[in-house]
């Protein structure tokens, strides 16, 4: 993988950066946390941040539209910064730099993510499970996002890209892709397995495609038409219905749908042994489940925490190799309101991506 760089002549002058850039961008705000139609985010004026000690400023060229994004606006995520800005999807090119960080790195195109900063220092940091870090950050959930025209992030957690993909395909990789990556490794798919995979969104589309490369038979359920005829375009096994009983049983299964009523669902097609993860930051109540039926012959149940900065490295590496092929549905970055009830209302086909003018 290679830093993508812009042409010598878009390099910033070195002046200081209060003279290089405006004083305030666009940027959207979720305001009231609430339904999506109630219009939680709202377009605003705001000062273009300024990059601390260790971080970037980058110029957003894409941002895009995860479901995390529709929990934080319509509740379900409580903001941790009041008029937070969301999104955690970002590609942009470096045009500033804060105090200990290489100046080299301006001109550079990275990833912004959804892990934005750990302690380093606490039992799960030391172990390499920074995912679980209790003092952990989140880019659009404790910081500004990137449905903003600047952003900031730490060099450390910002992600260099792999070659041959456009923005807007990219932009899917830095969340949708590294979690879809993180749920494989934890369903325990064995080599040449049996995968369902509930649900076919931005991060599933990408998960598929993946499991495949490694020889995994996906079969996939959900409810959206569109969804399956793209599972059945991108080559997977079967698609039928998000409650259907998949034709073989499963080896193991991968929840993206927020619904829990899907999960003693997805635990009756598991064969002896199987497991199901939980992909999504937030899901509705689970039914009770019949230990017997579910979870009887050593079935099992895990939830997936974020990610691991190595768990995105992996996943960039994985893109780099095998060319995944990324489904996506533009907006203008006026529309991102519109990107969120379209997402809610399961009205967009792979992943939304906000484009800058």
């Amino acid at each position: 993988m290679t830093n993508r760089s812009l042409p010598e002549s878009n390099l910033p002058e070195s002046r200081p950066p209060e003279s290089r850039f405006p004083t305030s961008m666009r940027a959207w705000i979720v305001e009231t946390p609430g339904p999506i139609d109630g219009a939680p985010l709202r377009l605003v004026e705001m000062p273009v941040p300024r990059p601390g000690p260790g971080d970037l400023l980058v110029k957003v060229r894409v941002c895009g539209v995860c479901r995390t994004d529709l929990h934080l606006a319509e509740g379900d995520l409580t903001p941790r910064a009041p008029s937070v800005v969301p999104g955690h999807e970002v590609v942009g090119d470096v045009v500033a730099v804060g105090p200990g960080v290489d100046g080299a790195r301006v001109g550079s195109t990275v990833g912004i993510a959804w892990l934005r900063r750990t302690c380093g220092m606490c039992a799960a940091c030391r172990r390499g499970a920074e995912n679980l870090c209790r003092a952990s950050e989140y880019t659009g959930w404790d910081a500004h996002g990137g449905y903003a025209e600047y952003a900031t992030v730490p060099a450390a957690y910002a992600y260099d890209l792999p070659l041959g993909y456009s923005d807007a395909e990219l932009a899917p990789l830095l969340c949708a892709g590294i979690i879809g990556f993180r749920a494989l490794r934890r369903a325990d798919l064995p080599p040449g397995g049996r995968l369902g995979i509930y649900g076919f969104g931005a991060s599933a589309h990408l998960a598929a495609q993946v499991a495949m490369a490694d020889g995994a038979v996906v079969h996939v359920l959900t409810r959206s038409v569109a969804a399956q005829r793209l599972a059945l375009d991108l080559g997977v096994a079967s698609a039928a219905g998000a409650a259907d009983a998949p034709p073989e049983p499963l080896d193991a299964a991968i929840l993206f749908a927020p619904a829990g009523e899907l999960v003693p669902v997805a635990l009756e097609a598991l064969d002896d042994g199987g497991t199901l993860a939980i992909a999504g930051i937030h899901l509705t109540d689970i039914p009770v489940l019949n230990y017997q039926r579910h979870l009887f012959r050593e079935r099992q149940v895990r939830s997936v925490t974020a990610n691991t900065r190595e768990d995105g490295r992996e996943f960039m590496a994985a893109a780099a190799r095998h060319r995944i092929h990324v489904t996506t549905t533009p907006y203008p970055f006026d529309a991102a309101d519109q990107a969120l009830r379209d997402l809610a209302a399961d009205r967009v086909n792979g992943a939304a991506v906000l484009v800058m003018p």
